[in-house]
């Protein structure tokens, strides 16, 4: 298990190069994580909901993503309220308060536990990740994900602290020190992550922090930035806020507050004619080339936020000026004439009128559609993969629009009313070659290499694992799961 000093530790992607690295040496690796809270989320094969870091870390571990992997997932709707997903399914949206007080945290934790033990009759040897810090003793009792799992499962915990964010010493010893004697019991080892510069320069602190914590340093493990692995968290985003380039095709992804399924355009901003950036300045919208709505967990108040602070009015001029604007999930929601939603799913609002860029009018409903899906993309033949995760039925108004997508079963998806005006509600759209092609001839005649996204990632995956074995004492994880 690998539990951290803090959130954004580096957790979820230690435990994907662990379990890359189990694959590799022959084992059975399955990821689980008890509870997590992220707007990035998947669809697993049987049509359910988990958190897309596990989805990741199963691809790493060559098997298919299961909802025993990630049995409770929170997906905030606002800053106060989740919606909770419970073994795929949501069983409604609850309030901080509610979750963590008014709930029965018994009937939660032997969710989980049961969870846990089907993976563990099916995978060996299980890779669990741990949430934020596993020392908020406010918490503590009403855990589900960290330690009391640890204990559980009997699991060889190992503790990583971000050396980069600064006091990794008393990060790492304060939270040794508030574990109760059972719990530092399972700990052996800490993982100091994210180094810059010669870890040589470390050998005393290593040796310091090894004396105060009393279990031995793992590895160091440098800081990276030629390694790509689909990140949980919208925080790097707040990174890529770039402006237009010249001589390339500017695409800009409207940053919305609840954007969900991020990842959506991470095959598009490795494409060598594109400079892709997340912002809501309307002057660098002006000057984009393509301007995306992405997907989001709360359609009605991210489309006010945008119609209060200038966007909506960009992006719709934008459109009008010939620039191709295109929406995905919520943000085809958002490009159509209305939003209704009677049942107060995501708002108090009730109904709100959209761009009107897309002659298409949304009733968000009760039931979430989770599906993965093989469609094929316009007029073309070539078979493309996807996801569809969302609450709501968007119904197409006239025959101005021809498809977007026809599926395998040969139901249809989308509005495509012009080559720059268009939106769907098929996440991961743009993972396929021959959607990108189309979307860029907009703008260009040249047609990049054709670029193989899923062995792509199989190499990321590898390169992690390597890494991960020059810089760690892997023979010791292994001598440890023995014990």
């Amino acid at each position: 298990m690998f539990v951290g000093t803090a959130s954004d530790v580096g957790k979820s992607i230690i435990t994907a190069g662990f379990c890359r690295i189990l694959k590799q040496d022959g084992y059975n690796p399955a990821p689980f994580k008890g509870q997590n809270m992220s707007l990035n989320s998947y669809a697993t094969p049987e049509g359910f909901e988990i958190g897309r870091a596990q989805a990741v870390q199963a691809e790493a571990a060559g098997i298919p993503c299961h909802t025993d992997m990630n049995p409770v997932l929170l997906k905030p709707t606002s800053d106060k309220n989740s919606q909770v997903i419970l073994n795929g399914k949501p069983i409604g949206t609850q309030s901080a308060w509610e979750y963590f007080m008014g709930n029965d945290r018994q009937e939660l934790f032997t969710e989980v536990l049961n969870a846990y033990d089907r993976l563990a009759a099916r995978y060996a040897p299980v890779v669990m990740e741990g949430a934020g810090s596993i020392s908020e003793l406010n918490l503590e009792q009403r855990d589900i994900t960290n330690m009391r799992l640890a204990i559980h499962a009997n699991a060889a915990t190992y503790l990583i602290g971000d050396i980069d964010r600064g006091g990794i010493f008393a990060s790492l010893y304060g939270t040794m020190a508030l574990l109760t004697p059972e719990e530092k019991q399972c700990i052996k080892g800490i993982i100091i992550n994210k180094f810059r510069g010669d870890s040589r320069l470390f050998t005393d602190g290593r040796k310091m922090i090894e004396d105060l914590c009393g279990v031995p340093v793992l590895g160091v493990l440098p800081y990276f930035k030629d390694i790509f692995i689909d990140e949980e968290d919208s925080v790097p985003l707040q990174l890529k806020q770039r402006q237009t380039v010249k001589d390339k095709i500017n695409v800009a992804v409207i940053l919305l507050r609840r954007m969900s399924n991020f990842t959506d355009f991470n095959r598009l901003e490795k494409d060598p004619r594109v400079n892709l950036f997340y912002t809501i300045d309307p002057a660098e919208i002006a000057k984009s080339d393509i301007v995306i709505l992405p997907g989001s967990k709360n359609t009605i108040e991210d489309l006010i936020v945008l119609k209060n602070n200038g966007v909506a009015a960009a992006v719709t001029d934008a459109q009008k000026k010939g620039k191709t604007v295109i929406g995905i999930c919520g943000g085809y929601q958002m490009m159509g004439e209305l939003i209704e939603d009677p049942y107060e799913i995501e708002s108090k609002t009730g109904q709100v009128a959209g761009l009107g860029l897309l002659p298409v009018r949304t009733v968000l409903g009760k039931e979430k559609t989770t599906l993965q899906r093989t469609f094929t993309y316009r007029q073309y033949a070539d078979s493309c993969i996807g996801y569809e995760i969302h609450m709501g039925q968007t119904t197409v108004l006239g025959t101005a629009c021809e498809p977007v997508i026809t599926f395998s079963d040969g139901s249809t998806d989308g509005c495509y009313l012009t080559n720059n005006c268009w939106g769907t509600y098929v996440h991961g759209i743009l993972d396929n070659d021959i959607v990108v092609n189309d979307l860029l001839s907009t703008c260009t005649d040249s047609l990049a290499p054709s670029f193989d996204y899923q062995q792509y990632k199989e190499d990321q995956y590898n390169k992690l694992a390597m890494h991960m074995r020059e810089h760690l004492d892997i023979n010791l994880v292994y001598q440890n799961m023995k014990s």
